[in-house]
């Protein structure tokens, strides 16, 4: 299989260039330098070697027979053009990447439902300088002072509170540490 030359580059630098952090554009343009300065090496030789002109040297060569040795050398070489393994596996991590980016699009997409119920909850209660204690408790019964039911001490903190437990204290009594 022979190699082919391409002739642009299949990179859109400028896509690229978007999604690249502003901590790292001084890396990605020395990295586009590089590979700028390999492909006009590149481009500079031409695309197949010269031919070589086996009468010339067959005249201009006294011994006979060793440009015939030579030729038949040079045409029995043969440089192959490396297998592509890698392909194959990049497509199967680009299968699971796209997966995964469709799994996190129906997730965000949910969050940002829920999102909005929470957004519309909120459009629809009283100004927060035209609510009454009473209008905050129904609104939002959780986080609530609720005297009667449930009374705090200042500054109503789970910390502050009689009875609260750190996670550490919680984790120590689970493991049977007093």
């Amino acid at each position: 299989m022979a190699a082919r030359r391409i002739a642009a580059s299949s990179i859109n630098w400028s896509a690229l260039a978007e999604r690249v952090p502003a901590n790292q554009k001084s890396s990605f343009g020395a990295f586009k330098t590089k590979s700028d300065i390999y492909v006009r090496a590149v481009m500079a030789n031409p695309e197949t070697p010269p031919k070589i002109d086996w009468a010339y040297y067959k005249r201009l060569v006294p011994v006979a027979g060793l440009v015939d040795g030579f030729q038949k050398q040079y045409d029995a070489v043969s440089v192959p053009y490396p297998k592509d393994t890698v392909t194959p596996q990049v497509e199967a991590e680009i299968k699971e990447s796209q997966s995964e980016i469709g799994a996190y699009k129906k997730a965000s997409e949910q969050r940002i439902q829920n999102y909005q119920k929470e957004i519309a909850h909120l459009k629809a209660l009283l100004p927060y300088d035209q609510m009454t204690m009473e209008d905050y408790r129904d609104a939002f019964p959780d986080s609530a002072l609720d005297p009667l039911n449930k009374p705090t001490f200042w500054p109503h903190t789970p910390e502050e509170q009689v009875g609260y437990k750190s996670k550490e204290q919680l984790e120590a009594e689970a493991q049977g540490h007093h």
